[in-house]
């Protein structure tokens, strides 16, 4: 299984932006397949995640609100809308699948990361 993210970027706080994860690869529906991302002084944190043949979302409180998480199965990739972007978000996004969402990055499979920058 590969993932390849885009749609990173440079954007103004307030501002949106939606980034893509294209898989390569079977998945299957019990997996859970989101994103994470590194976070100075806090590590990883898994930012959303889909899972289930019917598509149950989570999502990290700092991002609740702000961030949607979907997926195309047809396309066989995610999608995650960010709006209301802050400088905080700034950092690399990963498209990770596993077994388990709290598993995200640890074990199981992710990209190379898409890099997004919030300043003025």
């Amino acid at each position: 299984l590969q993932l390849v993210e885009s749609g990173g970027g440079l954007v103004q706080p307030g501002g949106s932006l939606r980034l893509s994860c294209a898989a390569s690869g079977f998945i299957p529906d019990y997996y859970g397949i989101g994103w994470f991302r590194q976070v100075p002084g806090k590590g990883r944190e898994v930012v959303a995640c889909i899972t289930g043949s019917h598509g149950e979302t989570n999502y990290a409180d700092s991002v609740k609100g702000r961030f949607t998480i979907s997926r195309d199965y047809a396309k066989n990739a995610v999608y995650l809308q960010m709006n209301g972007l802050k400088p905080e978000d700034t950092t690399i996004y990963y498209c990770a699948a596993d077994v388990q969402c709290v598993s995200l990055g640890f074990t199981g499979y992710w990209g190379q990361g898409t890099r997004v920058t919030v300043s003025s």
